[in-house]
């Protein structure tokens, strides 16, 4: 099987998609990292040099549907946003994809919310973080309302409610047992 997360920035992706990878002795693949290390840069000069989305969201569903190709199968993937979904809306019909949403309220994805420099490293600015909360609230509802019309098509969504890394893979690994179960009955 090929795992896909979705979901918006900041909703945990990277961080359940490794540990549910670990779980199902899968390779562990994030969108970002992909692009940086095919690209030879970091994520901000690839925005700089992708400067519009719908541009943007054209190299990632390539990229992903290489991955897809390259791998064929036992990966999980953390598909960072790509918001013009017919860049990978075909990638969901595969047989072998079982795709899911990773949802959360904006209060928790705020409380995650962390920054990253001109190379890429992560860093967490609580007071400043705290001091424009308004404004990165704004941002992740907008990121939200946006996902929601972007990924309608993805049927298994799976709302996080602030819960452990652990308890969320361990309830995504139940899902995705009965979805396998319902494709091999479907065939």
């Amino acid at each position: 099987m090929i795992i896909m997360l979705f979901g918006i920035a900041n909703v945990g992706k990277t961080v359940t998609g490794k540990k549910l990878a670990k779980e199902l002795n899968y390779t562990f693949l994030d969108l970002d990292e992909e692009i940086k290390k095919r690209f030879k840069t970091t994520l901000e000069k690839f925005m700089q040099d992708y400067p519009y989305p719908l541009e943007r969201a054209k190299v990632k569903g390539k990229i992903l549907k290489d991955l897809l190709e390259e791998y064929k199968d036992n990966i999980v993937i953390a598909v960072s946003p790509i918001y013009y979904a017919r860049n990978f809306n075909s990638l969901l019909d595969l047989d072998k994809v079982i795709a899911i949403e990773l949802q959360d309220s904006e209060e928790h994805i705020f409380k995650r919310l962390v920054f990253s420099d001109e190379n890429d490293n992560i860093y967490k600015d609580d007071a400043y973080k705290e001091k424009h909360k308004d404004y990165y609230m704004r941002d992740i509802h907008e990121d939200i309302v946006y996902a929601r019309r972007t990924l309608k098509k993805i049927e298994n969504k799976y709302f996080i409610d602030n819960q452990s890394v652990e308890q969320v893979v361990d309830e995504l690994m139940v899902i995705i047992q009965n979805i396998s179960r319902s494709k091999c009955v479907q065939k």
